[in-house]
């Protein structure tokens, strides 16, 4: 059997929140929210070991709340990069020669439930990835880099992206192995990498859930600190 192996990718600076410290360590419903995603995995029975990708400025930050906490799983905590992807590749590498799945999670979405992750771990085990997505609610356009607009696409083709993504590490490896080769390579989501240069491969869709949202502006703390509250009292 191959370990499921959660990253929690905790590398982001937070600007467009606004706040003072990265959205990562601010505190909703008594938690920090890395805490909320990492007590997720933590008590999935289908997650073996869980690894943090952090800001590098923010790596003692993080192994303070994971030594505060009972995440036994957690193997350590491992400095980031400049770029999104450049956490993935450092997942990637603490890995390196083992089959393992990898359940690449933004730690920022701290309302995951254990049910989404049963369910892209079982959806490994017929397909190489697993993207989580929900149907777009509004109309959607398309425009030109001048903000005209140019097509409107069907709604009902159209699906939103959240986390967990989920794949074999051959199939991972070998998608950011041919997209670094690319020279004009620009990733900000893992199953996209897959797509691009992985064009072969069936990406499975797992259904995602309305509360999964990720925190990006201050409005969603008011939503997630009402979710969670919520969730800690049932």
């Amino acid at each position: 059997m191959r370990k499921n192996i959660a990253v929690l990718l905790a590398g982001g600076r937070g600007r467009r929140l606004g706040a003072e410290k990265p959205k990562q360590f601010l505190k909703l419903a008594e938690k920090t929210v890395l805490e909320h995603s990492l007590n997720a995995f933590q008590t999935c029975d289908l997650i073996d070991e869980i690894i943090i990708i952090s800001h590098a400025d923010f790596v003692q930050e993080a192994e303070k709340i994971v030594s505060q906490t009972a995440a036994a799983k957690v193997k350590g905590v491992l400095p980031g990069g400049r770029e999104r992807y450049d956490s993935s590749l450092a997942a990637l590498a603490a890995y390196e020669g083992e089959s393992v799945n990898f359940v690449f999670h933004d730690a920022v979405r701290p309302a995951v439930s254990v049910a989404l992750i049963d369910k892209v771990c079982a959806a490994l085990e017929t397909h190489e990835a697993v993207n989580v997505v929900l149907p777009a609610i509004d109309t959607m356009i398309e425009v030109d880099d001048c903000g005209k607009m140019i097509s409107l696409p069907d709604r009902s083709r159209l699906r939103r992206v959240q986390t967990p993504q989920a794949f074999r590490s051959e199939t991972i490896r070998e998608a950011y192995r041919r997209a670094l080769l690319d020279p004009s390579f620009c990733g900000t989501d893992d199953c996209g990498v897959v797509f691009r240069y992985l064009p072969e491969t069936e990406i499975a869709l797992v259904e995602g859930e309305e509360s999964n949202i990720k925190l990006t502006y201050p409005e969603d703390i008011a939503t997630l600190e009402l979710h969670l509250s919520r969730t800690r009292r049932q």
